[in-house]
């Protein structure tokens, strides 16, 4: 039982529920105490031990009711030992009717303790894709014999009598049934070990496709994608300005304010360096070249609103228009739809876009400003107004560039981008989530 229970924490783990080897030894230390009789009870104990959240308390009641449905007592495992552990020499007929008798009525808690240990057999912990189900139903259908009842199944199909017939139709239901129960039980290991992981592989690859490739029935995984790399991102700038808060020891002033206790440091002053908080303006190209990368970087801004909120969003195609206002009064989707059907029509011209944000936005601009501009530089061969451009770098902390075209198309055609890269303190080429969660994550370390 205590491999069963290292098991079961390794599948906590793998659907990204933290646990720490302190808390698995406290779970360990746990059902010591409490045994294994009451399911129940060991389901709230190892809940209360191993989850530390609504999210992860879930999780871990969902595994727990899959990983513990069927699996055996220890008595009922050793039993299954003999049973299932089919010896090399074991005659086809014998082993035909020892896995008859798994199938009778009555032998449920036989036959499942037989499948536990073929599935301990066959590795079925190690599954990681729904295309290894078939893999490992067939080799723990190997592991309890079924070779062996192959074998006495093709003896009666050669038979040709009557009793031959009857026999190898009671044969066939037989291995019917196994195989229904490996099957059952290899789906089940998939879900408890493998279903994590499958979901994470496709996270990784929709993380890493183009945005502007994305479809529809993508949209739901890269929402729930973005709220995780927004998360991730808060957590870990968070920490680091908290890190910093106390700084260095300040010795000379920390010796003056003691000065009435003898020297003895009641009071600790520490040497701290001022840190800004984040400042961000968001400046969007939302004609359709670009939509479609607008979309992820306002989604992934705007779920961090807590731990970016001085945070102002615009967009433009041809005229340039705050957008707070919008995101903040619509859903998200509709939000975006408005946008791109209000502002997104039109010929581009990033000249206007700067000469409008001038007038009546530059005011936001101090020295805590990042000025965060997506888009692709095409301006339709238009003024690219780059002493608006320079003015706005010598007011902002620094712009950043998110660039959705490849580094070799700058420059070509009406793409003055070129003209903007010696005011910007970062151009970057952006074309998948991680490329933004990058830039982003590169943005609030300039605060930290």
């Amino acid at each position: 039982m205590e491999k069963q229970i290292s098991n079961f924490i390794r599948a906590l783990r793998s659907a990204d529920v933290r646990v720490s080897t302190g808390e698995a030894l406290d779970a360990a230390r746990t059902l010591a105490m409490i045994g294994y009789d009451d399911r129940s009870l060991m389901k709230d104990s190892l809940g209360c031990v191993l989850a530390k959240s609504e999210s992860e308390k879930s999780v871990h009641d969902r595994l727990f009711d899959l990983y513990f449905s069927s699996a055996p007592t220890s008595a009922s495992a050793s039993g299954a030992a003999s049973e299932s552990d089919a010896s090399s020499d074991e005659a086809p007929a014998d082993a035909a009717e020892r896995l008859s008798a798994l199938t009778e009525a009555g032998n449920e808690q036989a036959l499942a303790s037989a499948v536990e240990r073929a599935a301990e057999a066959a590795g079925l912990n190690d599954i990681r894709f729904s295309t290894q189900v078939a893999y490992f139903a067939q080799s723990m259908l190997r592991a309890m014999g079924g070779e062996a009842l192959q074998a006495r199944l093709l003896e009666a199909l050669q038979g040709r009598t009557p009793d031959a017939d009857a026999e190898a139709q009671r044969l066939i239901d037989v291995r019917r049934a196994l195989t229904k129960a490996t099957r059952e039980r290899a789906e089940r290991g998939f879900e408890i070990f493998g279903a994590a992981e499958t979901e994470r592989f496709r996270d990784d690859v929709a993380a890493t496709k183009r945005l502007s490739a994305i479809e529809a029935s993508d949209m739901a995984r890269m929402k729930h994608l973005v709220a995780k790399v927004a998360k991730k991102l808060a957590v870990k700038h968070s920490r680091r300005r908290k890190r910093t808060q106390r700084g260095m020891l300040d010795v000379r002033r920390t010796m003056r304010a003691n000065a009435g206790f003898d020297g003895v440091p009641f009071n600790v002053v520490w040497r701290q360096k001022k840190k800004d908080r984040p400042k961000i303006l968001v400046i969007c190209d939302v004609s359709g070249s670009v939509a479609a990368y607008v979309r992820f970087l306002l989604l992934l801004l705007f779920s961090m609103k807590e731990a970016i909120p001085d945070l102002s969003a615009f967009a433009f195609s041809y005229r340039l228009k705050c957008v707070d206002d919008i995101l903040e009064t619509y859903e998200f989707d509709a939000a975006i739809k408005k946008i791109l059907r209000e502002i997104g029509l039109g010929s581009t011209s990033y000249g206007q876009a700067f000469s409008d944000f001038k007038m009546d936005h530059e005011n936001k601009i101090d020295r805590r400003t990042t000025i965060i501009i997506l888009g692709d530089g095409r301006s339709n061969y238009g003024d690219p107004r780059l002493d608006l451009f320079r003015d706005f770098a010598g007011r902002a902390k620094r712009i950043i560039w998110l660039n959705p075209e490849g580094r070799a198309l700058w420059g070509t055609g009406d793409s003055v981008i070129p003209c903007y890269e010696p005011f910007c303190a970062q151009m970057s080429h952006v074309a998948t989530l991680k490329d933004l969660e990058r830039a982003v994550d590169e943005v609030l370390t300039a605060y930290d």
